[in-house]
């Protein structure tokens, strides 16, 4: 028998928040989980500095407010600063699910030890997308091609040089939000982007990105 769950997602900003209301949340109420996306908090800002020390304070409260409810993270490496657990140890692994495991592992392991009353082995689960979220627009070349109005070859050429959605790359220059601007003008991080994850749908995501799969069944299992 199930039970249904309810989970606060911290996110980065607006279009990680977006994309868990409207295509991850609708998803998992069939599963019995409830999201909620809340974009990390800072006195006088919103979004766009994601240092361990800022969310670290996002965990705690919600971790407090309610001990029924479970809490996880949904940021971008990217997007991370040099505090984090995990962080330093991630740059010596060339590879990204090693990079994804360390920063996931040493997160876990920090908020247990910060927070040791809240049973976070059980209510907390840490995320990373790698090496951002719109690494999952790749996940199905010819839906991306047809959005941004491109051939589908230079789709098919990206992951081919990468390998996977997920290894869409640890470069400044050439990390997936890079690339696709640089593939189309029309491309906007939300507006597009969400439409483009909406037509690829989060069974495909699931399909193509190990690491992304691994999160939402970890997701799925809270109601179990």
């Amino acid at each position: 028998m199930s039970n249904n769950v309810e989970v606060v997602v911290l996110v980065e900003g607006p279009t990680e928040q977006r994309f868990i209301k409207e295509l991850l949340a609708p998803y998992m109420i069939n599963r019995g989980v409830f999201l909620t996306a809340i974009i990390l908090d800072k006195p006088g800002e919103k979004g766009g500095d994601v240092k361990f020390a800022r969310t670290r304070n996002d965990i705690e409260k919600h971790l407090k407010q309610r001990h029924d409810t479970r809490v996880t993270l949904m940021i971008d490496y990217y997007g991370i600063k040099g505090d984090w657990p995990g962080y330093q140890e991630s740059k010596q692994e060339r590879l990204h699910r090693k990079k994804a495991e360390r920063l996931n592992t040493a997160t876990a392991d920090a908020v247990a030890k910060l927070f040791p009353e809240q049973r976070t082995e059980h209510r907390f689960i840490p995320y990373v997308s790698m090496f951002e979220i719109e690494a999952l627009y790749f996940s199905e070349p010819s839906i991306l091609a047809e959005k941004l109005g491109v051939k589908q070859k230079l789709i098919h050429d990206i992951i081919a040089s990468c390998g996977e959605p997920e290894k869409i790359n640890d470069n400044s220059q050439t990390a997936p939000s890079k690339r696709l601007e640089a593939l189309s003008e029309r491309f906007k991080k939300t507006s597009t982007g969400l439409a483009i994850a909406r037509a690829v749908g989060i069974e495909r995501m699931r399909q193509a990105c190990p690491i992304f799969d691994a999160w939402v069944k970890q997701l799925e299992t809270l109601s179990q």
